[in-house]
C-alpha cells in the first residue's frame, strides 16, 4: 500500500499538467541536426535561462554541438563567466516563488519527464487571458503560472469557443486558438523556432542519446553473431549428456 501511495504521489504532478481536450502536436526532433541544436541552445540561453536553470548541464558540453569556446562565452553565457560552469540561474528561488506562485523548475530533464510533443504543443498554446496575473494562459496547461516569454515572436493568440453538433446530436463546446495579433515571425517561422528549442531540450535531457543508440545497434549485432558459435558450442558440450 505504501508503494502504491508513493507511485500515485509521483504521478500526480503530471496528471494536473495535461488537458485531455488538447491534441498533442508532433515535435520535429532530430538530434543529428547540429544546426537546429545550436539554434535551440541560443534560444534556451536567451529566453529560458533567465528563470529556469539546467543544473545538470555544463556550458562546455555545448562544444559537442560544434560550438567553439569563444562562441559559447560570447553568445550563450549570461549567468557565469566560466565555460566549465553549470547552467545555473541567478534568480533567487524564494523570489521566484513570490513572483510566479511557484519557483520555475529546472529544465535539464523536462523533455524526459513531459515528452517532446507535450513541450512543443505547450509552447504553441499560449493565449491572452487578462484574468490571469501574468496576462497569459495556456490551452494545454490551464492556469499556468509561467508568463509567455516568446509572445513578441508568435504574437497574441486568443481562445475561441465554438458550439458544434456532436455525434449524438447534442451541442458541444470546442476550443481553438486564433492568432489575433501577429508577432515578428510568421506562424511557420515561430513553429520552426519552437521546434529548435524543443530539439535542444531533448538533447539536454540526454546528450549521449544518439551515441547510446548507435552503440546499442553494434551490441545487438555482436550478440546476434556471437549466438551462432555459442549455440554450436552448447550443442557440442551437451551432446553426450542426456
Amino acid at each position: 500500500m505504501k508503494k502504491l501511495i508513493g507511485l500515485m504521489l509521483l504521478l500526480a504532478p503530471l496528471a494536473v499538467h495535461a488537458d485531455e481536450g488538447v491534441k498533442l502536436q508532433t515535435a520535429p526532433v532530430n538530434l543529428e541536426n547540429k544546426a537546429s541544436l545550436q539554434r535551440g541552445a541560443q534560444i534556451f540561453a536567451n529566453y529560458c535561462l533567465s528563470c529556469h536553470s539546467a543544473n545538470y548541464m555544463r556550458y562546455n558540453r555545448l562544444q559537442d554541438l560544434g560550438l567553439t569556446t569563444d562562441q559559447i562565452s560570447q553568445n550563450l553565457m549570461f549567468a557565469s563567466d566560466k565555460v566549465g560552469a553549470r547552467m545555473t540561474v541567478a534568480m533567487n528561488p524564494a523570489d521566484a516563488a513570490k513572483w510566479f506562485g511557484n519557483a520555475p523548475p529546472d529544465l535539464t530533464d523536462i523533455a524526459r519527464s513531459q515528452g517532446a510533443n507535450w513541450l512543443y504543443t505547450y509552447l504553441l498554446s499560449f493565449y491572452r487571458d487578462n484574468s490571469r496575473p501574468t496576462g497569459w494562459n495556456n490551452a494545454l496547461f490551464k492556469n499556468v503560472a509561467m508568463p509567455f516569454p516568446l509572445w513578441q515572436q508568435q504574437g497574441e493568440q486568443k481562445l475561441v469557443v465554438d458550439q458544434v453538433t456532436g455525434p449524438n446530436g447534442k451541442k458541444v463546446e470546442v476550443d481553438h486558438l486564433v492568432l489575433a495579433k501577429p508577432g515578428t515571425m510568421t506562424p511557420t517561422q515561430y513553429q520552426a523556432m519552437v521546434g529548435d528549442l524543443v530539439n535542444y531540450l531533448v538533447y539536454l535531457g540526454e546528450p549521449i542519446q544518439e551515441t547510446r543508440k548507435k552503440d546499442g545497434i553494434f551490441v545487438l549485432l555482436f550478440l546476434a553473431v556471437f549466438f551462432i558459435p555459442a549455440y554450436y558450442l552448447y550443442k557440442e558440450y551437451w551432446k553426450d549428456i542426456h
